[in-house]
């Protein structure tokens, strides 16, 4: 069976997402009659039951769940497909959305602030986090991706910034602990280390290998968490030598090595990487970014 009436779908999403005829009619426009009346003809055409009707609203039967995760799917894709065409504009105006770890957003956010100050028209969306933001459906314009270069076939990858890492301990850890021989750090020294012993980080991997497990006393989620450890004498902890520089009250207990550092990579979907909008900046972020602690690559 074919379904072809798409309003029908829409409708049945609303209803299972609010999970009310009244909020599924006031979110999609219409009359709460055409809500129920396009509930009724999807069921009866599907031959099943997408909800359970009670007092307080409807809620998904287990065919109402299978078709919210479709509708949801299918619901995301047009908002990134619609993200992706207002992308391929001729002027910087619109949204530009610029994914990175959250480590770099100390970086990043200054110069995302500039570049829309300069630009009116345009509506600036940073989003952080581990996962990684899927170009190909619109999720941004511009990812910046940490360690191995991204392989996706319709993407354009460009080496952007390698960021040196050092090991460091914050004053009052040195006042509380005092700091061992250079011969005895690596067993006297208390760590602050990654809780996910399958992070790629390259620090990590070394701190894995080089660090016996009970000297790592205090784990965190991410690097945010781990600064912040840090800050507060929980330990040593790896770091970016461009924040540890406008720190007095850290201690550089190690220095950075090439085997510890974080390269970084522009990446683009090849749709939209030749717009005026990304073209313009892309030229601005590598142009600021010379004049970050590292030189970018």
């Amino acid at each position: 069976m074919v379904i072809d009436n798409w309003d029908e779908i829409r409708t049945a999403f609303q209803v299972a997402k609010l999970g009310t005829v009244s909020g599924a009619a006031g979110e999609l426009g219409v009359h709460h009659a055409t809500v129920i009346r396009h509930i009724d003809s999807l069921e009866a055409r599907l031959g099943v039951k997408l909800f359970q009707r009670h007092a307080r609203g409807y809620t998904p039967t287990e065919a109402g769940h299978d078709l919210l995760k479709v509708a949801q799917t299918t619901d995301d894709q047009f908002n990134h497909l619609v993200s992706r065409i207002k992308g391929r504009g001729e002027g910087v105006t619109g949204e530009l959305v610029v994914t990175s770890l959250p480590g770099m957003a100390a970086l990043l956010a200054p110069v995302l602030a500039e570049f829309q100050a300069e630009h009116d028209g345009l509506i600036v969306r940073y989003l952080t986090g581990e996962r990684v933001f899927r170009l190909e459906y619109g999720e941004a314009h511009v990812a910046i991706r940490a360690g191995k270069p991204p392989v996706e076939p319709d993407n354009v990858v460009q080496p952007f910034y390698e960021q040196d890492i050092a090991l460091y301990v914050h004053q009052s850890y040195a006042d509380r602990y005092g700091l061992p021989a250079e011969d005895r750090l690596l067993d006297e020294l208390r760590f602050v280390g990654h809780d996910d012993p399958a992070n790629r980080a390259p620090f990590q991997v070394w701190m894995n290998a080089n660090i016996a497990a009970h000297n790592i006393v205090f784990r965190t989620s991410d690097n945010d968490a781990t600064m912040m450890a840090v800050l507060t004498g929980a330990g040593a902890g790896f770091l970016p030598v461009w924040f540890a520089k406008e720190r007095s009250d850290l201690i550089e207990v190690m220095p950075a090595r090439a085997e510890w550092t974080s390269p970084s990579w522009l990446v683009t979907h090849v749709d939209l990487h030749r717009t005026p909008k990304v073209q313009s900046f892309l030229t601005y972020l590598k142009d600021r970014s010379k004049g970050w602690a590292c030189v970018a690559r």
